[in-house]
Order: structure tokens, then sequence, then C-alpha cells
């Protein structure tokens, strides 16, 4: 039976910004008097997550996504409210707590680039203090499980961006945390890369039991991994429940983009449901209801297109609708029965 692993009750962030006019009279007014404004970035947010579980939390940029993570990490302290982390108060900074977690974002790196991937992993061993059998252990696993054999003896600064994350992983996950927290892993990564990460964190969660709370603005991410889904908008929580119930009820269109070798111009009979967002002699980019997406997609292959990709409406603008049209916070099947209404 699962145990509650982290825990936050009316969380909430405050900033307080100095605001100051433009120009040399508003300097010369700020040493007078100085103007502030209070700015919140989570906003008494309540969330139980359990030990095992893999969290996606999505939310346009400025929701307060990283601001909640580096809370639940002790990175910086709440203004209110409670929170719980494996026993802990996170921002209390034991010893104990720090070796029982992890965090990857992607666009702040944790590795030595100077260093050689076997000599930063040496590193970290001695940081976290990890016995020489379980160091072992699970440099092994990890290596093989992320297929990175030729790369150990090789300079970080050397590698390539997915490279590097595969890296960032593995020094993340040597030390056993029961608790991985991921910003935006897959950032700036090629498709084959984001897959393969994909595919390294599924095993790791179902493998290991690590507990996973994931950021990204990437659906794929999210549809792959997270069976939750946590919405975050403006530092409030307007949505936690099942990932497939919340893009099935928001997700509803779908983006074609179709190439030619030759200029096209071609009467589409089911203009009626489709938008014609680009209009090229060699491209067509159209965007149409999911209910209707097949039968668009029938038609243009009628017309020998080079390439068709069909792709999925962006987290934000899921997330903008979401928003606008449930107007409450939301959880699971109350979530629900509140939107139906």
């Amino acid at each position: 039976m699962n145990s509650t692993i982290i825990n936050t009750d009316n969380l909430v962030k405050t900033y307080r910004r100095y605001k100051k006019q433009e120009g040399i009279r508003g300097s010369i007014a700020s040493l007078i008097k100085r103007t502030y404004e209070e700015k919140t970035a989570v906003d008494h947010i309540s969330l139980s997550v359990q030990a095992g579980e893999f969290v996606g939390l999505i939310g346009p940029n400025g929701a307060g996504k990283t601001t909640l993570i580096k809370m639940l990490t002790g990175i910086i302290a709440p203004t209110a409210g409670a929170v719980d982390v494996m026993g802990y108060y996170p921002n209390d900074l034991k010893n104990e707590f720090k070796k029982q977690y992890a965090v990857v974002m992607g666009q702040k790196s944790q590795l030595f680039f100077e260093l050689t991937v076997n000599d930063t992993l040496r590193l970290f061993k001695e940081i976290y203090e990890i016995p020489e059998d379980t160091f072992q252990a699970n440099k092994n696993y990890f290596v093989k499980l992320f297929g990175v054999e030729d790369l150990m003896d090789v300079q970080v600064r050397t590698m390539s961006l997915g490279e590097r994350m595969k890296m960032e992983l593995i020094v993340a996950l040597l030390h056993n945390p029961r608790i991985l927290f991921l910003d935006e892993p897959t950032i700036g990564l090629d498709a084959i890369a984001s897959k393969q990460i994909r595919s390294f964190l599924k095993e790791i969660n179902e493998e290991k039991g690590t507990t996973i709370l994931l950021t990204s603005h990437y659906i794929e991410d999210i549809k792959t991994l997270c069976r939750r889904t946590v919405v975050i908008n403006h530092g409030a929580k307007i949505y936690d429940g099942a990932t497939d119930e919340l893009f099935d009820r928001y997700q509803r269109n779908k983006k074609i983009t179709v190439t030619y070798d030759s200029p096209a111009d071609h009467t589409l009979r089911a203009s009626a449901h489709v938008n014609l967002v680009l209009n090229e002699p060699y491209k067509k980019v159209y965007e149409t209801p999911k209910e209707h997406a097949k039968y668009l997609f029938a038609e243009l292959m009628e017309h020998e297109p080079k390439d068709i990709v069909v792709e999925e409406e962006e987290i934000g603008i899921v997330v903008e609708r979401i928003y606008h049209e449930a107007g409450t916070v939301c959880e699971g099947a109350a979530c629900a029965e509140d939107m139906e209404g």
C-alpha cells in the first residue's frame, strides 16, 4: 500500500518586487520613497502525492510550477501554508532530507564540464557518501540502461545536449533518491533523444519505484509518462486528476501540416470543419476538430503529398481553455462534475 510522500496544505509563495519609474526622475524619486508590489507565485496549493506516483505538472510560463518545485526541495521557503516531504520540512535543509531526493532542470546543469563522466560520478559518490558497492551497482545499472558505455571516459563539455541530459539523470539517480523532481528535462532535445529519455524515466519509475514529479511543455512527455496531471495557472491549482480525462476533454483540435513536391491548389470536401492556418504553394497547415482529423487526413492523402504531420494542440492552449472553462479549482471526479455542470 502506497504512503503519502509529498503533502502540502494551502501553500503560498509571494514575492515583494521593487518598481521604479522610467528615467532619471524616477531614480531620484525612488531614493526618497520606494514603491513595491507583491507578486503571488503560488496561491494556496494543496497537493498530496503517493510514493511511486509519476505526476505531471503543467501550466503556462510563469504559472508557478518551478516555484512549487523549489519549495518542495527546500530551495526557497514558503510564505504561508504547510509542506511535508518524506516527513521533513524542506526548508530546514537537513542532510538526511537532501540525500533522499534529486532535481534535474533542463536549463541548469549540475555536471562538471571539465571532468570526464567517470570522474563526475566519482565526485557525486563522495558528496552523497554512497557506499562503494552501492555506487558500482547503480553506476553499472544506469550506464547499461542509458547505453552510454562509450562515453564514460569522455569530457562532459564535449558531449551533445542529449548525451549530457542522460548524464544529468544518472548523476541524479546515483544515490537512490526516493523522489525525482524534473523541470523541463527534454527541452531542446530532438525527437529521438526525447523518446529515449521518456523510456528511461518510465523504467526508473516502474522498476525502481521512484516517485517522479515532471514539469514539461511537451504534451508527449505528459501523456506518455503521467497517469495523473496537475494543472497550475496564475499560481493556483485548477485541475488535479487523470491525464487521459484532461486531454480527452480539453484537447479538441489537431494541426495537420502537409508539404508537396510541386505547387498544390485544391479544394477540400471537408472544408466546413477545417481552418487553413498557412497557405503556401508547397506547404499547407490545417487546424481541425480531432473527431474530423481522420477525414481530413484521408482526403489530403488523395493528393499525394511529400510529407504529412499530425500534431496535438500545445499545452498552453489546452491550459488556457481549461482555465477559462473550468472557472474553479478541480480535483478528479468532482472536477469533471463541476465542469459538466
